[in-house]
């Protein structure tokens, strides 16, 4: 039997960054968004400012979490970061733009 996993997707424009979190991944939320806005910015992440500076990455992590009864279906958080907004829904996308 062959396993497959999925493919994080990501898309591109000059006006907008887009990216799929998997929420089941060992990968931070934080570093998810870190590495969306230094892509978006053509920045290395390490480059940025520290992400608790806009949100608190604990908190964020906290709303996204799955639940006992299984991953959270709606809802959404709109944040500026490093002068781009972003948004982390709860199916798992980081967009980001231009502040």
């Amino acid at each position: 039997m062959t396993e497959t996993t999925p493919q994080s997707i990501s898309v591109s424009t000059t006006d907008c960054y887009v990216t799929q979190y998997d929420r089941l991944d060992d990968v931070p939320l934080s570093v998810a968004i870190a590495e969306a806005v230094a892509t978006y910015r053509d920045a290395d992440p390490i480059d940025l400012d520290p992400l608790y500076y806009a949100v608190n990455p604990e908190a964020l992590e906290r709303l996204f979490e799955p639940r006992a009864d299984g991953l959270r279906s709606d809802g959404s958080v709109t944040f500026e970061y490093n002068d781009c907004s972003v948004t982390v829904t709860a199916d798992g996308e980081i967009r980001v733009t231009d502040a």
